[in-house]
């Protein structure tokens, strides 16, 4: 007589189905806490980059798929980071500046002695690793939006003081300075602008931000002639005249126009293939290869998906429950803000060409961690956004 086969134990099974339902437990109650919408609009938004670099690898055939893959890799990782960071109380994370400026500073101060620069690029940003390259300002901006926004709600009080001001002011000053003498004059300019949004929304009182503007209207003749070299110079004169240097610094530019105009409604399509002719169509022209390839529905798709991050992130700031986590939501929008605008009006010869990638959609895995990493700093604000459990209303 055959004997049965003795019957699984509850042991291993049970085990592990327990550890199934812990999981999908923890998830579920992830998805109930966090900002969904921001979450879809962020997607979609790393979605459409991805796709994007992956038609100017495809068109142009001058780009090795490593840039794809870079990105890919690189959006993984900071959705990982973006739900690791969400989870932890950004006063709590604001209290540690102390660790993390510290960091953020030293790894921009490496640039100066083993920094490397991109093709076609005169500025030392970048740090060679053995996988690729990393731009330590990226990171910097993350430090100093969570800084600067503890530092104005420590001092939201006496925001007004003389020695309030000069201390922000010296606050500010310190990345912009640094990353303006390795030559990324328009990261530096980034850096001023969240720093305004930010001061702006803490309360400064306006006769302060009236004479700021007075003094930088005043200084721009100075800045023009004493400041900038030949080259920044020119590029700002080509905005008005484009027949000064159309096969030097106006070429970029020119050619972007066109690219952008030749793809009128629909686009010409991702495989069109001549591309070879425009500089960094991956990066800061990105912008042209959209309107060539997808037209002005596909340019439209790009600002109405950055619009819907912004307003997103503008609610989540209104909905704080203090204002360290309402100045933080600021610098996160001012952030993606001002790349946006400024790249796009590089692409439209609005503004002048100072080396800006537009968020999600340039290539670099720099960027899109870092915009990860804003996004769980805004995701922890939304998910500590009430005070008590009795605010649940």
């Amino acid at each position: 007589m055959k004997r049965k086969p003795p019957r699984c134990t509850a042991g291993g099974g049970g085990e592990a189905i327990g550890l199934h339902n812990k999981i999908v437990s923890g998830i579920r109650r992830y998805l109930t806490d966090t900002d969904r919408l921001l979450w879809f609009f962020y997607l979609v938004a790393s979605v459409y980059g991805c796709l994007i670099i992956f038609g100017v690898t495809y068109s142009t055939g001058q780009y090795y798929p490593r840039n794809i893959i870079v990105q890919t890799v690189a959006t993984a990782g900071g959705i990982l980071s973006a739900i690791i960071l969400s989870k932890f109380d950004y006063l709590e994370l604001a209290k540690l500046w102390k660790l993390y400026v510290p960091a953020a500073l030293g790894l921009n101060l490496l640039t100066f002695f083993i920094g490397t620069s991109r093709p076609g690029a005169d500025d030392r940003a970048w740090i060679q690793l053995p996988f690729g390259t990393i731009q330590p300002s990226e990171f910097l901006k993350i430090a100093f939006i969570l800084s600067f926004a503890y530092h104005l709600y420590k001092v939201s009080d006496a925001i007004g003081d003389l020695k309030s001001i000069l201390l922000l002011g010296c606050h500010a000053a310190i990345p912009v300075g640094m990353v303006h003498l390795q030559g990324d004059d328009g990261t530096a300019l980034v850096f001023l602008v969240i720093a305004f949004f930010m001061i702006t929304i803490a309360g400064l009182p306006s006769r302060y931000l009236i004479f700021a503007i007075l003094a930088a209207v005043i200084a721009l003749p100075l800045l023009f002639w004493g400041v900038m070299n030949y080259d920044q110079r020119m590029r700002i004169l080509v905005l008005f005249d484009r027949t000064l240097d159309p096969q030097g610094v106006g070429y970029q530019q020119n050619m972007s126009e066109i690219s952008i105009g030749s793809g009128q409604m629909w686009g010409q399509g991702l495989s069109l293939g001549h591309y070879e002719t425009l500089p960094e169509i991956q990066n800061d022209f990105i912008f042209a290869f959209i309107g060539e390839t997808l037209g002005f529905v596909g340019c439209l798709m790009v600002l109405l998906i950055l619009g819907l991050i912004c307003i997103r992130i503008i609610m989540v700031s209104y909905r704080s429950k203090d204002e360290l986590g309402s100045l933080i939501c600021i610098g996160v929008c001012a952030m993606i803000l001002a790349q946006t605008v400024i790249n796009i009006g590089m692409c439209l010869r609005l503004l002048p060409v100072i080396g800006i990638t537009l968020p999600f959609f340039s290539s670099g895995g720099s960027s899109a961690l870092s915009l990860y990493l804003a996004l769980g700093l805004v995701l922890s604000v939304y998910s500590h956004r009430r005070t008590s459990l009795f605010l649940d209303s």
